[in-house]
């Protein structure tokens, strides 16, 4: 019985611990924008003249 006490203080600690780190996360601003990545993939890369990309990867 002992050990049940240990493991439900254990889960509680951890849920804290994972809780602080979403408080964190969302501080520091990392959900400010959640659509403009989503949408980035289907949006061309600019090419710039004069480089092709075997100069860019051999230098």
């Amino acid at each position: 019985m002992n050990i049940l006490y240990f493991l439900i203080g254990c889960s509680v600690l951890m849920a804290l611990i994972f809780l602080a780190a979403f408080f964190w996360a969302y501080k520091n601003g990392q959900n400010d924008d959640v659509h403009t990545p989503a949408i980035r993939i289907l949006f061309d890369d600019d090419v710039t003249a004069g480089k092709s990309e075997e100069d860019h990867f051999s230098s």
